[in-house]
């Protein structure tokens, strides 16, 4: 989040960005908030000092009595000092928490180089690579595929568990394993240190790492439990160093997350009836760094890159897009889409989203490091390295042959046990 520090001392500067967003409705809660913290601030020490002047009055009645004078009206000050006390805190108390509820919700500063927009369409295209395909024969889709090679089951798992879920059989369940120990192993290279994370977060460490509006429309919580199963290795890695000070020198901490994903995707897309791209569980490699607020547009560029590299080798045609002010979450500084051509549909569609949060999660999470003798916040970035479920629709469609087979990407045929073909 920004801190109120930073909203007093800039509210043009948030005002204005709010304006870039679109998001208008917010731009008068900024003079809400200051008010409110100058009201805090008056009301907390009114509140110290009443606290002060009930340390001091005992002593003040010890030395009337000692003197033989009347304390009558100090011991009725006495009486009512802890009511006036107790009122004083319960309003510093309100305001507090008045306060947070803005700046939850008040997002994070764009950087100046995001694109201008009012919607979607008016995201950036920065680099295409890959020659898009020319099929001579009719496409199928990955669900006729899939259904066709018997490599999956989508009319039994909505039997069992409803629609946006499905069964990987055979030769396309090894490539998901495959997939993931493809990415974990070029990541690893790299320096990133692998990381099982927990697959379910409380809810206080979950609001440090994502839009509050995700418990609605994402996150899937526990019956009876102040526990949520997490949309992305990302928000538990995050979590991991919530109330920490790192040593400058320690930093960057890189990490390689493998995690199940767990979505409701309540929204404007919906969930697919049948197929691999928006479902309500899919697995997912993601890259991770806690870094010196210096290094962070340099590592930013760095984690996209590593992106698509895994998508250069597995010889996807994909894109990279630089996301809008108006299509951006409020977490992201900037944000990039990398988007896999798929030969079916004739588009374009994500597969990889990378953003820098800056300082917005460390402040929400209290993440600093020690610089000198100073604490200051943290830079948080992530990167998906491969959704598998997304990919392995890309590959079904961009590989697939005229006999109905799928071939195998070159880079994946060491961890498929040598097979080349799917379908044979």
């Amino acid at each position: 989040m920004l801190t109120i520090k930073f909203i007093k001392e800039n509210p043009d500067i948030v005002k204005k960005d709010l304006k870039k967003r679109n998001d208008l409705e917010k731009v008068k809660w900024v003079d809400e908030v200051i008010k409110k913290h100058n009201q805090y601030l008056d009301l907390l020490k009114k509140e110290q000092e009443l606290r002060h002047r009930r340390n001091l009055i005992s002593d003040e009645i010890r030395q009337l009595k000692k003197q033989g004078q009347d304390i009558k009206e100090k011991i009725k000050e006495a009486r009512d000092l802890p009511k006036k006390v107790h009122e004083l805190t319960t309003k510093v108390d309100n305001l507090r928490n008045e306060i947070k509820h803005y700046l939850m919700r008040i997002p994070n500063i764009l950087d100046k180089s995001v694109p201008i927009g009012k919607s979607e369409k008016d995201n950036k295209v920065l680099r295409k690579f890959g020659q898009i395909k020319k099929f001579d024969f009719k496409l199928k889709t990955h669900e006729a595929i899939i259904e066709k090679l018997k490599l999956g089951d989508f009319e039994n798992a909505a039997k069992v568990s409803g629609r946006g879920f499905y069964y990987l059989l055979g030769d396309l369940a090894l490539m998901e394993f495959a997939l993931q120990r493809f990415a974990i192993d070029n990541l690893t290279k790299k320096g990133f240190v692998l990381a099982e994370v927990p697959l379910m977060l409380r809810r206080k460490p979950y609001e440090g790492v994502t839009d509050l509006k995700d418990f609605e429309t994402m996150m899937y919580k526990i019956d009876q439990e102040d526990l949520y199963l997490i949309a992305t290795s990302e928000h538990a890695l995050a979590a991991m160093y919530s109330d920490h000070i790192f040593n400058e020198n320690d930093l960057p901490k890189k990490f390689v997350g493998v995690s199940p994903c767990f979505r409701k995707e309540i929204g404007s897309h919906g969930i697919d009836e049948k197929g691999l791209f928006r479902v309500h569980q899919f697995n997912k490699v993601e890259q991770f760094i806690f870094c010196h607020p210096k290094d962070s547009w340099k590592l930013f560029e760095e984690l996209i890159k590593n992106s698509e590299e895994l998508f250069k080798k597995l010889k996807l045609p994909y894109r990279v897009v630089s996301i809008c002010t108006a299509d951006i979450g409020s977490i992201a500084a900037k944000k990039y889409d990398l988007d896999v051509y798929m030969s079916h549909e004739k588009a374009y569609k994500e597969v990889v989203s990378c953003s820098n949060c800056t300082s917005y999660q460390a402040a929400r999470l209290n993440i600093k490091y020690l610089k000198a003798k100073e604490k200051e916040y943290v830079h948080t970035i992530n990167s998906t390295a491969i959704a598998t479920s997304r990919t392995l629709r890309a590959i079904l469609e961009n590989y697939q042959q005229k006999d109905g087979t799928v071939k195998v990407p070159s880079v994946l045929v060491p961890y498929m046990n040598g097979k080349k073909v799917l379908g044979n």
